[in-house]
């Protein structure tokens, strides 16, 4: 595992360098996004007038924010579970041009096939309290869509110093850490359940 602070915009140089499980640190421009985003994007075609080749870094997102006189400071900053926008990402990807996408969780095939095609990752969310990852934000540089979707669905894009750490959950080979991960243990599990004679297909629960 390796530590890497990069800058924004990333470089296709960038990401391939990133390895599972190495935790990033990320200076410049990103832009937060949820499903409204997405439906806009790529149902009406409609995107916020963003220079996506220099915001190359995407947050799903929904921001707490506060107005102080005529600015807008972030209160919290707490990445939303990825897998929600599984159906949309590998074409946002495509149309947009990413290098990273940074969520909570992790993502699944179609997107891991985008993300080695156009060389991007996904970068997962460690322990880090929202309040902390608001406190890394710098500045505000502007809002779209305030007024039609909402704070919460609208695309905010910020200045951002050392905003992290994540790390690398999917890389720009298509490999996943959590799907490996499942793998290594799978067999122990089996292992486990006939040691202690627990019959197959029994599942945890917590009812």
């Amino acid at each position: 595992m390796k530590e890497f602070h990069l800058r924004i915009p990333l470089t296709e140089k960038d990401v391939l360098d990133l390895s599972l499980g190495d935790l990033v640190y990320l200076d410049g421009p990103i832009f937060t996004v949820r499903s409204l985003f997405h439906i806009k994007a790529l149902r009406e075609n409609i995107l916020p007038p963003i220079n996506f080749k220099e915001l190359n870094v995407m947050v799903h997102m929904g921001p707490v924010m506060k107005k102080d006189g005529r600015r807008w400071v972030p209160v919290s900053l707490d990445p939303t579970t990825s897998m929600r926008f599984e159906k949309y990402e590998a074409e946002v990807i495509s149309k947009l041009g990413l290098r990273a996408i940074v969520g909570k969780g992790s993502m699944g095939s179609k997107t891991m096939e985008a993300m080695k095609k156009f060389r991007c990752v996904h970068l997962a969310k460690i322990g880090i309290y929202g309040n902390i990852l608001a406190s890394k934000i710098t500045q505000v540089l502007g809002v779209y869509g305030l007024d039609e979707l909402g704070p919460i669905e609208c695309t905010w894009v910020m200045e951002a110093k050392d905003f992290g750490p994540f790390f690398v959950d999917i890389d720009a080979q298509g490999r996943n850490f959590f799907e490996n991960l499942k793998r290594k243990t799978q067999g122990k599990l089996i292992s486990a359940y006939q040691r202690f004679s627990i019959r197959e297909g029994f599942k945890f629960s917590n009812d």
